[in-house]
This record gives structure tokens, C-alpha cells and sequence, in this order.
């Protein structure tokens, strides 16, 4: 039995006008939708999320007087290590057990950065990660995936 009200309201006709609406009304900052974009591309069935196992901002004990030390982190994923160094001056990092592979720094609105670990599994860059960032490391059909952290 219907209620005769229902009946005349096109629910795709709405849907697309109450879009069109908050488009206009509130519309998504792009910095929120290539945060969104990002995070999709993390999606990948063959890659493995590393785990922050040592963040040196809460598993270190601080030095007195230590100023500008660099945040060490480390993540895991199964028998691969990823050990990582941020500082003002850049990024370090170190891929254990040792191999050559290619590690992209992810980096919110900003577009991804490649660097290539050599064949002692080392990485940098001279640029520091600015605001929420991940790697991803690729070594052969390998994928490893770290969570997002603030720099």
C-alpha cells in the first residue's frame, strides 16, 4: 500500500540535487580530497602494512639539553624492517634485511616521492616530510606499506 506522497519524489533526482547543493554550500577543501585520493591508492591487496614497532617521540627516554634530535622510527612487516630517521634536514632510512628496492614517501596533497634504496637497502632525501606521511617500499612483487604519521 503506498501513501500517495512517496510516489511523485524521484529519490536519483534528489540525491543528485541535495550533491549539487552541498557542492556549492560546503564544498570538500582539495587538500581533503587528495588526502582521500592518497589514502585509496594505499589500497593494494598484495602489499602488507608495516607496523610501528619504536617511535622515538614516545619509546625514547629524552637527553637534558639534547635540542633538534632527529625522530628515529622503526616498522615491521613480517621479516622486513624499515628503519627510519626524520629530521629538518631530510630523510634517512635503511631497509633490513638489506635489499635494493624502491621506497616512495606519501605525503598528503603532496604528490609522492621516489627514492631507491641501493643494495644495503638504503634510502634518503633532502626534503623532510611536511605534515601526515607513509612509505611504501617495493622490492621485486614485494610490497610493504607503513601507517601514516605526522612528521
Amino acid at each position: 500500500m503506498s501513501d500517495g506522497l512517496n510516489d511523485d519524489i524521484d529519490t536519483d533526482l534528489l540525491e543528485e540535487e541535495l550533491r549539487q547543493a552541498a557542492a556549492v554550500l560546503d564544498p570538500l577543501p582539495p587538500a581533503l580530497l587528495q588526502l582521500a585520493v592518497d589514502a585509496y591508492a594505499l589500497h593494494d591487496l598484495d602489499a602488507r602494512v608495516a607496523e610501528l614497532t619504536f617511535d622515538s617521540l614516545v619509546d625514547a627516554i629524552p637527553v637534558r639539553g639534547a635540542t633538534d634530535v632527529p625522530r628515529m622510527l622503526t616498522f615491521t612487516a613480517g621479516e622486513v624492517t624499515l628503519d627510519v630517521e626524520v629530521t629538518a634536514e631530510g630523510l634517512l632510512g635503511q631497509v633490513l634485511p638489506p635489499r635494493p628496492g624502491r621506497v616512495e614517501v606519501l605525503g598528503g596533497p603532496l604528490q609522492a616521492v621516489s627514492l631507491t634504496a641501493d643494495d644495503l637497502g638504503r634510502f634518503g632525501t633532502t626534503e623532510p616530510p611536511a605534515g601526515p606521511f607513509a612509505l611504501r617500499l617495493h622490492t621485486g612483487a614485494d610490497v610493504v606499506v607503513t601507517e601514516w604519521l605526522r612528521a
